[in-house]
């Protein structure tokens, strides 16, 4: 995530009174004859008492546009006019053509600073007596630079960026100000890591490559604040902590980097230093500690960059990641509820995108399929901007894509729940064939795009990487049914080898699932049993894993003709994600209890779906209570299960029904926590 820069608007104060003004005007007057733009006498006088004084006393956002007219119409070729122009514009760009628009004034800004005080800014000097009567145009150049920078980059211009950082490197600024050059030459290496020099031509031809090439940057960048510290240090206390912000903004992409390459020890090396000067980057230290497995601490990491979101228009990652720990945690319902509340505060600035991608994950793992096409269809037409973050066009659309395609499977897996009788359903079976069509078209159409995509070893078939906008159990829908030797090699060997200790469990489950669809059932049975006996599993943040692994049990149970075992498994799963089950194909014993005014089509309904309704309390199975009540035209069915310790595994709630047979197949995946309420916002 990129640095936040300089605001030129302030809070208009108290203006100051004739003699302060007074006194600032002269100040500006005594910038020495060899700084001086190359205007007339008259004409400088008139940008120092018209321009200069009126900006010293301060611009409040809403006067920055009225002021910036006044100014250009005051002296047009004077940069400050065009400057104030361009942040303003910058700061209300909403979309391509906003940030387009906000790009030429400060185009032009930057053209006429460097025409008029070019010997102020390549001063490099240790007498603050020099320094001080030039002061402003280090600082104004790199704000202008900053602000053009972001233009460029939200409008997918690295080139033009990259030009442009090399044209502020050749002043040689002694201090970096709001433009640390080297540290965004290397952040827009990085983000275009995945193209070559056919592209980009500042860049190498391999990712490794480009990742060196990124590092040598910040390496530069480190050498040239030693280089300045010689010149800087008889006026270093004029500039408090100079020299801790230089190096902790080289460490924030250091760590940004080592992240990405997982080299946990280095780029925890890094945050580390950042923690001690007071400046953890929050988002990426929690997208780093959910990379190594740490999710609860992740989560908190997220909390604490919740509380200092800087509200601006781009995508908030801690609000995207937080939903997936969601899912982990097997609650989907909250994930739905931040993603809502960020597409609501968003409106259709940058960030609404990846927040429908989110829901719809969300809707995805609560088993509400249509809802979750609903707002993969939101995402898949809405033009995103990747604002301040390395994901970009390519993230988005596999991430819609892999949605889809998960869509496409679980919607063929319903026709099996909703009719027990599906295999001798000439109606069902033609849905089901249709449906199984469209998932091979759904996978060919990814497998193509995915194939010239160079990162997918080190971001997808990793498993939990900074680069990555899927959660782990998504892969799994994306290689399940492809090369099952090529997969099983290389996950068993991260099961093995890989510096994570955390995330080795989760190779270890690919490897036995897919051991699984080569019949070694009896194998994939002992890896299992293992991975529950890991004390490492976190029973809160990990209860997708543990339930995928139930799964897993009682798949394998039921191919070796254990019907008591895969009875015990598939309860289990249903404890620990129940809106999981209906999609597995296995048929789950449950105890009915039915009162009230019982309506029978919607009871038949209910018993056609594939559910296995038992009476024996011997069988493991949940108990669901159904109560059925009618008031003149109005009825309700009201419903909740018990585990056998008679805990709640679905609360209780109520809906209103009119089609006995959509309440009967409604009725049956709100036993399984499917839809319903959702929770209050914390």
């Amino acid at each position: 995530m990129l640095c936040a820069g300089a605001s030129f608007a302030q809070k208009k104060s108290k203006a100051p009174d004739a003699a302060t003004i007074a006194a600032r005007a002269e100040q500006a007057k005594t910038i020495p004859e060899q700084f001086r733009a190359p205007h007339p006498a008259d004409k400088m006088e008139q940008r120092y008492f018209d321009i200069d004084v009126k900006r010293a006393i301060g611009i409040s956002s809403e006067d920055m546009l009225p002021r910036s007219r006044e100014f250009k119409r005051i002296d047009s070729t004077y940069y400050v006019g065009w400057m104030i122009e361009g942040v303003y514009k910058y700061d209300h760009a909403e979309d391509l053509l906003g940030f387009k628009n906000a790009a030429i004034p400060l185009e032009r800004a930057l053209h006429l600073i460097e025409h008029d005080y070019a010997k102020a800014l390549a001063t490099r000097t240790s007498d603050i007596m020099v320094l001080y009567p030039i002061r402003q145009f280090g600082p104004d150049y790199t704000m202008i630079g900053y602000y053009l920078l972001q233009c460029y980059l939200n409008t997918d211009q690295p080139d033009k960026a990259y030009t442009l950082l090399r044209q502020s490197l050749r002043w040689k600024f002694q201090f970096q100000y709001s433009l640390d050059a080297y540290n965004y030459l290397a952040w827009i290496v990085h983000r275009n890591r995945f193209y070559t020099s056919s592209k980009y031509s500042f860049l190498k031809n391999s990712i490794d490559e480009n990742e060196k090439l990124a590092n040598r940057y910040l390496d530069s960048g480190m050498a040239n604040i030693i280089k300045n510290e010689a010149v800087n240090e008889p006026i270093a206390k004029y500039f408090p902590n100079y020299e801790v912000n230089e190096k902790m903004a080289v460490y924030h992409y250091k760590n940004i980097l080592f992240s990405y390459s997982f080299n946990i020890d280095s780029a925890m090396y890094y945050f580390n230093l950042m923690k001690a000067g007071g400046r953890l980057p929050h988002n990426n230290y929690a997208n780093f500690r959910s990379v190594v497995g740490d999710f609860k601490t992740a989560e908190e990491e997220y909390r604490t960059a919740s509380m200092m979101d800087p509200a601006d228009k781009r995508l908030q990652e801690w609000a995207y990641y937080s939903t997936i720990l969601d899912i982990y945690k097997a609650k989907p319902k909250s994930g739905a509820v931040m993603a809502r509340n960020m597409i609501k505060a968003a409106g259709s600035t940058p960030g609404y995108g990846w927040y429908n991608i989110a829901l719809a994950r969300c809707m995805l793992y609560d088993g509400q399929i249509s809802e979750a096409d609903r707002y993969v269809d939101k995402a898949a037409g809405f033009k995103e901007l990747h604002i301040g973050t390395t994901l970009g066009q390519s993230h988005y659309d596999f991430s819609i894509q892999l949605l889809k395609l998960i869509s496409k499977e679980q919607s063929w897996q319903m026709d099996r729940f909703e009719h027990s009788n599906w295999w001798y359903n000439p109606t069902v079976l033609l849905s089901m064939a249709r449906k199984l069509s469209e998932k091979y078209l759904q996978q060919f159409l990814i497998i193509n795009q995915f194939s010239q995509n160079p990162e997918r070893d080190r971001v997808i078939y990793k498993l939990f990487s900074t680069e990555s906008t899927v959660s782990w159990d998504e892969v799994w829908y994306l290689i399940h049914d492809f090369s099952n030797k090529y997969f099983v090699n290389i996950f068993r060997k991260a099961a093995e080898t890989d510096n994570r200790p955390l995330i080795r469990k989760y190779f270890a489950l690919f490897t036995a699932r897919l051991e699984m669809q080569q019949g070694k059932y009896t194998t994939a049975k002992s890896t299992f049993d293992k991975l529950l006996r890991n004390p490492e599993i976190d029973a809160d943040y990990e209860k997708l894993f543990i339930a995928r692994i139930y799964q897993a049990e009682a798949e394998c149970a039921a191919e070796l003709k254990n019907e008591a075992a895969q009875n015990d498994w598939l309860y289990r799963m249903y404890q620990e994600y129940p809106q999981l089950v209906p999609f597995t194909g296995m048929q789950m014993n449950m105890r009915l209890h039915l009162s009230g005014a019982i309506d029978p089509e919607v009871e038949k309904r209910l018993r056609t779906c594939n559910i296995h309704w038992v009476t024996s309390t011997a069988t493991p199975a949940p108990d669901a209570y159904i109560t059925f009540t009618r008031n003149g035209t109005k009825k309700d069915i009201s419903y909740y299960v018990l585990d056998s310790k008679g805990n709640y595994i679905v609360e209780k709630q109520a809906f209103a029904w009119q089609k006995a047979d959509e309440a009967g197949t409604n009725l049956a995946y709100r036993l399984f926590n499917i839809g319903g309420k959702e929770p209050e916002e914390e």
